[in-house]
């Protein structure tokens, strides 16, 4: 699959480590314009160190307003890809009001503000455009001390499913990507537990987790014009783990 993305402007959130990181260099490399969102300078600074041509965007996603002045002023947008989140794990009974605000202020409110920021734009300008949530399998099983991840991520695959409703007839596909377990550094560490990890591979017919690239090339597809017939899809990247 050939893949160019020359002349494109193209936001990616959480960039600064993880799949954004590696998905900002990426879309670089298939020569996009690349800006890429996070909180921490420090991820951002070693990002543009990597690859001098990402235009670094530094902002917490928590604050609103913020967030709405960071993306305006660097429209338009031709492609978004939301993949900012915060995991808080903790059994249901011990779940705080704390965690699931900001769980939520990030993996749902955040990606309603700089997708309404960006989808306006694009309406606008008459352009079409593209945009892809990073989800999760949790979102469609329920995990063992994933409770308000796991239903962030659910709200977030029906906010996917209702923008592609009504962003469609404006030429403007949505779509999300719902991975199992990726082996980024926070993956690793978070499921270091050989016992822990049993209980999600050996549901997974595939019998491992998924690496890096193996998320980043399916989001690449549903932001080219591969898949330009593809909308309101929450693809699952899960290795046979819905199939058992």
């Amino acid at each position: 699959m050939n893949l160019c993305f020359q002349g494109k402007r193209i936001l990616v959130t959480g960039a600064g480590q993880g799949i954004g990181r590696e998905l900002a260099l990426r879309l670089s490399k298939y020569k996009g314009q690349v800006f890429a969102l996070s909180k921490t300078k420090k991820n951002l600074d070693s990002l543009i160190a990597a690859d001098p041509k990402i235009q670094p965007v530094c902002v917490d996603l928590q604050d609103w307003d913020a967030t709405r002045k960071a993306v305006q002023s660097i429209l338009p947008i031709d492609l978004l890809v939301n993949n900012a989140a915060v995991v808080c794990l903790s059994p249901f009974l011990n779940t705080t009001p704390k965690g699931f605000d900001l769980t939520f202020n990030v993996n749902v409110k955040g990606v309603m503000n700089i997708s309404q920021i960006v989808a306006r734009d694009m309406i606008e300008r008459k352009s079409g455009g593209n945009i892809v949530n990073v989800s999760s399998l949790a979102g469609q099983v329920a995990v063992k001390d994933h409770a308000v991840y796991g239903t962030s991520k659910g709200a977030l695959d029906m906010l996917t499913k209702t923008m592609a409703l009504e962003l469609g007839p404006h030429n403007i596909r949505v779509n999300a990507v719902n991975p199992t377990i990726v082996l980024t550094e926070r993956g690793k560490l978070g499921w270091s537990d050989p016992q822990k990890a049993h209980e999600m591979i050996s549901r997974t017919s595939l019998g491992r987790f998924a690496e890096v690239d193996e998320v980043v090339k399916p989001i690449l597809y549903l932001l080219s014009d591969h898949s330009s017939m593809i909308n309101g899809v929450c693809l699952p990247v899960d290795g046979g783990f819905l199939a058992t």
